[in-house]
């Protein structure tokens, strides 16, 4: 009994180990080709699932005095049309919005934007210091980080749920 328990802990820890690689392996971003090089995979680490968008000045869903959408708040997985407000935004119109969508039930990355990846911004708008209109399509329903970036900097995370 004594020689077997030392076969039985190789064998548990062996295990362990195999689980944990497993686990290591499936958390791997992996990024679609043509999306811009400066989109990390060390990005999709800083989401913060429980910092859900909010609705503020009426009818705009994000991060308040940081980002925000109108048009969120009738999610679809059909084209449709969000307008981008972002506050902090010194020069808006010599400012390039790009937006990456990460779906996180299947740990994928996907452009959203129907004309890109990335769109000019223009000046103020609603409050916000610089705004967009675009055309969105989801591909699947479930949670939604939507990083946004400004000049090839990732500016706000927004977190939205799509479910229609």
């Amino acid at each position: 009994m004594i020689r077997k328990l030392p076969i039985m802990l190789v064998f548990l820890s062996l295990l362990s180990l195999a689980a944990c690689t497993s686990n290591e392996k499936s958390n791997k971003i992996t990024l679609p080709e043509g999306i811009p090089n400066f989109v990390e995979a060390s990005d999709f680490e800083k989401i913060d699932w429980d910092k859900k968008a909010v609705t503020f000045n009426n009818n705009i869903i994000g991060n308040e005095n940081k980002s925000g959408v109108i048009g969120a708040d009738a999610p679809s997985l059909n084209v449709q049309k969000w307008m981008w407000h972002l506050w902090g935004i010194e020069n808006p119109t010599e400012t390039k919005l790009t937006v990456v969508g990460y779906h996180k039930e299947t740990g994928t990355v996907h452009q959203i934007l129907t004309t890109g990846w990335t769109i000019d911004l223009g000046g103020a708008n609603n409050g916000a210091d610089a705004h967009a209109p675009s055309g969105v399509k989801i591909p699947e329903k479930g949670q939604w980080a939507i990083l946004l970036y400004t000049d090839e900097k990732l500016f706000d995370i927004l977190i939205y749920d799509i479910n229609k």
